[in-house]
């Protein structure tokens, strides 16, 4: 363990380059050439095998162990965001996309775990499979890439994944945050459409009033949560757009909104929209009005397997200390496509404090950066983390 610590902490200028380049060339979506190159030309000079995906930009790499009987993947996602940069970083984006998620340390960070565990090849007692992975902003592109097999030949009996930043708060700069069960929330998106009749409004009894009715099922939307789920069971509806009408003293045919609901528990993420459905028809049919409703289901709550979380974290506290890890008791409601690996395999998700000096901005924001002194402990958490549950895995299960 204090070797692999050692040998993270020695490419820490070779993992902060990385991060530099890939900082430079971000890219949007499932389709990234120019980032896929860069893995794709990094993996080859290390002497590792890799293999592509038809319908999306992702990479899997392979290293293969001695035994070759089990397979930790570690995964890191690749994608930007359509942000134009204003950090004024040397290596800033010039192409009006912008790392403001902190992928590109993921890739980095990935980048010197596989060195590393190429390097101690012959030390290991199973599989490593590296899950470079577009599209995590929207795109699903984790659910893609299981579709295509990512999971498979050889089986994937493992996964860990990081992310970094600064969006957990109740950790310091260079700890790592992890959580037993749910992590993060499921992401959903609704859009509704309330149908009356346009009128003046100095007459009201001769129209019928979208607003008034909007009000209502916005009031009555939020009246779930306070009272319909247990109040331990975290869940959050919120409105991000509304608009309707075009002057002060006329009333619209039509107001929209948009929003979105997040959930820890699947009975509740699946109870949300089926009251909301409930609340648009009694409420637009009482007051003569009509409706239209969307439902997009997204990324399923981020769960982390409890016998590797336990494995895990006793791993990082021998690389980076008892007093840096933190055991975090409530998930975040920010969400996450790792949520599709862990579907379908046990695993842990973890988090990595990073924050730059001076003012702290949030992700995605045009100024988002953050503390590349911390890098290679991600790399070394990773790197140790599944050398530990190859090593282990008969205990787990």
């Amino acid at each position: 363990m204090i070797k692999i610590t050692k040998d993270a902490q020695k490419i820490q200028k070779k993992i902060i380059k990385w991060r530099r380049n890939l900082h430079q060339i971000p890219e949007v979506g499932l389709i990234l050439p120019e980032t896929e190159v860069y893995i794709e030309k990094k993996l080859r000079e290390m002497g590792i095998e890799i293999k592509k995906f038809n319908r999306c930009s992702g990479i899997a790499g392979l290293i293969k162990g001695e035994k070759k009987i089990n397979t930790i993947a570690l995964r890191a996602d690749m994608d930007a965001l359509p942000i134009k940069e204003e950090t004024s970083l040397a290596f800033a984006s010039t192409n009006n996309n912008m790392h403001a998620c902190g992928h590109d340390a993921h890739m980095a960070i990935l980048l010197g775990a596989a060195q590393i565990l190429k390097e101690h090849q012959d030390e290991l007692l199973g599989n490593i499979k590296l899950i470079f992975q577009p599209g995590e902003e929207k795109m699903g592109g984790a659910k893609i890439m299981v579709e295509e097999g990512v999971l498979d030949e050889p089986k994937v009996d493992i996964i860990l994944g990081l992310h970094i930043g600064n969006f957990i708060e109740d950790i310091k700069n260079g700890q790592i945050g992890v959580s037993y069960g749910v992590f993060m929330a499921s992401i959903d998106r609704f859009l509704v459409k309330i149908k009356g009749k346009g009128c003046h409004g100095a007459t009201p009894h001769k129209g019928i009033d979208p607003i008034t009715m909007t009000a209502q099922v916005i009031n009555a939307f939020q009246l779930i949560l306070s009272r319909e789920i247990k109040a331990t069971k975290p869940a959050v509806i919120s409105i991000g757009r509304l608009s309707g009408g075009s002057s002060y003293n006329i009333i619209p045919d039509i107001v929209e909104f948009e929003g979105t609901v997040r959930t820890t528990d699947n009975g509740v993420r699946n109870k949300i929209p089926l009251r909301m459905k409930e609340i648009l028809t009694h409420i637009t049919k009482g007051m003569n009005g009509d409706f239209e409703f969307d439902y997009i289901f997204g990324y399923p709550p981020v769960s982390n397997d409890l016998a590797v979380t336990k494995t895990f974290i006793e791993t990082a506290k021998n690389i980076v200390g008892k007093e840096n890890v933190i055991e975090l008791s409530e998930p975040t409601m920010v969400g996450e496509d790792m949520s599709y690996y862990l579907e379908k395999v046990p695993g842990t998700y973890f988090f990595l404090r990073s924050i730059p000096e001076g003012e702290v901005y949030p992700h995605h924001n045009s100024k988002f950066n953050i503390d590349e002194s911390v890098l290679w402990k991600g790399t070394a958490l990773l790197t140790q983390g599944a050398m530990d549950l190859l090593k282990k895995f008969e205990d787990l299960f």
